[in-house]
């Protein structure tokens, strides 16, 4: 246990004592002397002091290494056979569920190897899903970055022939919002050339208290809105498609980022090497 300066002060005082208790009464040590002796016994208790501290510090740090986070068996190549997929990281610190680093080994049934880095965060999987629908499962990898916003990060690959490619993720929405007058909103979706009004009135309290609007309901001064990146991708199945698509969410909020007034769902659909958009809709929150 590292000293303290009030143990520091307690073990000053009864080596001083200690010191004078050395010798008999008539032929204690004076001046230079008596003033050396004490100097040096000083020195080396805090050199004790300062050793205790050292060790305990390099003793007190525990160096996180690497762990095994999720082991997974898929045909990956397309071959009919298995495949092992091991999802290994390196905690932040040990004991933390946040991962610095993170990459997926693979060892196909051929004996071939590869490695995938992830972006790091928090809970990291894979889900082996045909998004590309050439028959063969793909690795969608991801992790969630953590925060007020939960923003998964994706990674999707292929690895059909044995030969690994690396697929894009849907791209983002164009979205545009702003508040207007009369308590409402209004919020843009340009892929699709859609307007939506969003209804402000039950907010009408914290918005005037924040200085968006006066009384009257009449705006202070431009105000946009706040627009999330897609926070989220889901495998879905689509109507009159082969396959499963996937379904992103993208957060749009009002004053601050707990202010939620909804989100954007989009379905997206791989095709012909892209990503293509099946539809977009609004839900506004607690509809």
């Amino acid at each position: 246990m590292p000293f303290s300066a009030n143990t520091f002060f307690i073990f000053r005082q009864v080596l001083h004592n200690s010191i004078l208790a050395a010798y008999p009464k008539g032929k204690r040590m004076r001046g230079e002397k008596m003033k050396k002796e004490y100097m040096l016994a000083l020195l080396a208790l805090w050199f004790m002091a300062a050793g205790t501290v050292v060790i305990a510090d390099a003793g007190g740090k525990t160096k996180a290494g690497k762990t095994v986070i999720h082991r997974y068996e898929a045909d990956v190549t397309g071959d009919g056979k298995k495949d092992a997929i091991v999802l290994e990281g390196i905690p932040f610190a040990a004991g933390s569920p946040y991962m610095k680093k993170i990459w997926a080994r693979i060892a196909t049934s051929e004996g071939k190897k590869y490695k995938l880095p992830y972006k790091p965060g928090y809970e990291p999987e894979i889900q082996f899903i045909d998004l590309n629908h050439d028959g063969v499962k793909d690795m969608l990898g991801s992790s969630n970055s953590g925060g007020s916003g939960g923003i998964n990060q994706y990674r999707l690959d292929t690895l059909k022939g044995g030969i690994l490619k690396h697929l894009p993720m849907p791209p983002v929405l164009k979205l545009s919002g702003k508040f207007e007058n009369a308590l409402s909103a209004r919020l843009n979706i340009e892929n699709t050339n859609e307007t939506f009004l969003i209804d402000l009135r039950k907010r009408k309290k914290d918005y005037i208290r924040l200085g968006i609007y006066r009384k009257d309901g009449m705006l202070n001064e431009p105000f946009e809105l706040m627009i999330d990146p897609a926070a989220v991708y889901k495998p879905v199945k689509i109507k009159g498609k082969k396959g499963c698509g996937l379904e992103g969410y993208q957060q749009i909020s009002g004053a601050y980022h707990a202010d939620k007034l909804g989100d954007v769902k989009a379905t997206w659909y791989f095709e012909d090497g892209k990503w293509i958009l099946v539809r977009a809709k609004w839900q506004p929150a607690n509809a």
